[in-house]
């Protein structure tokens, strides 16, 4: 079914509802709930100033970093969003420690792991940030979710996607159809498609990395990055360096103008031996949105992304992850140090 500019997400979902038969329209409300949640959080990150709500909590969450304001609005407008939508039967969190679960004779057949706020860091000083979100079938056999639920393979998923904050509000979700992007317009509160069918281009001139981390890298690391920074305009070099440290924006930017992000195991995060960034609620929902849209997701060790099960909510795994060819090229030079 060919996507239209201007039609509004809700219709859009229900036009993809059409292509399955034998949908129960249960994900389709999954999905408006959680387009609900982004319009309030939305409206409070454009108000954080004026509201009082920038800066830190108090609180430090499972992941040892402080809790910012903005952050526990989120975590709480989706988790009492979705208790009770009927739809899922279990939530986690990237903020909290264990499985969440849902309010009692509100079980429903999907499970829903979320970073509330990617970028949290970032939200004293107004540079986007935003909500990733992750959706799989349930498993269990018991009428509450348990963490079986959550953790499967990336591959399983049946909806991913995120929504950024920025100079305007974009949501971009995949359910295994391609990948659309909407813009939320405030005068009306309705998300319109912006983005249909996005592709991200096969290959492009920037990177996104850390560069302060360079005396910690790998040599792998080092040798991709000066690789791609080395002069040869016969083969599009050197690359340009794009780098927010707000993983949803520079995914965001690299998934509409092209490019690679690297955040790759490094000799600095020894107590992060796996990698920083987080499986369940931002490498496995992001690899599924890229692969979707004509890209790649691996570890620094060649893994997809995908691929990996979980062994636990909050694992997490180092990410290489954007165009197709700057991410093969990657997997060449990370992979050859490992023969």
């Amino acid at each position: 079914m060919a996507k239209r500019k201007g039609i509004t997400v809700s219709r859009q979902i229900m036009d993809s509802q059409l292509l399955h038969p034998g949908a129960t329209g249960e994900l389709t409300g999954l999905l408006n709930e959680l387009i609900v949640a982004a319009k309030i959080i939305s409206a409070e990150v454009n108000m954080a100033g004026l509201a009082d709500i920038l800066g830190q909590s108090g609180k430090v969450n499972i992941q040892g970093e402080d809790v910012q304001k903005l952050d526990e609005f989120a975590n709480q407008t989706i988790k009492r969003r979705m208790e009770q939508c009927g739809y899922i039967c279990v939530m986690a969190s990237e903020e909290e420690e264990g499985i969440i679960p849902v309010l009692e004779g509100y079980e429903g057949k999907y499970s829903l792991a979320f970073d509330p706020l990617d970028g949290s860091s970032n939200i004293d000083v107004n540079v986007s940030i935003g909500t990733i979100f992750s959706i799989h079938r349930r498993v269990s056999s018991g009428k509450q979710g348990s963490a079986e639920d959550l953790l499967q393979k990336g591959s399983r998923q049946v909806a991913a996607g995120y929504i950024i904050y920025g100079s305007s509000t974009v949501l971009v979700y995949t359910t295994g159809d391609g990948v659309h992007g909407f813009t939320l317009d405030p005068s009306v509160g309705e998300f319109f498609l912006s983005h249909p069918d996005i592709r991200i281009p096969e290959q492009a001139k920037y990177y996104s990395v850390n560069e302060s981390y360079t005396n910690y890298w790998y040599e792998p690391t080092r040798k991709f990055i000066n690789y791609l920074k080395e002069v040869d305009p016969d083969s599009g070099r050197p690359y340009s360096l794009r780098y927010i440290g707000s993983l949803v924006a520079d995914f965001h930017r690299n998934l509409i103008k092209g490019g690679i992000f690297l955040y790759a195991r490094d000799r600095k995060s020894t107590d992060k031996p796996e990698g920083k960034l987080r499986l369940l609620y931002e490498a496995a929902p992001l690899a599924m949105v890229v692969e979707q849209a004509g890209g790649r997701a691996i570890t620094d060790d060649g893994r997809r992304i995908l691929d990996i099960e979980p062994r636990e909510l909050h694992q997490r795994v180092p990410l290489i992850i954007g165009s197709k060819k700057e991410v093969d090229l990657a997997e060449q030079f990370f992979t050859a140090s490992a023969k």
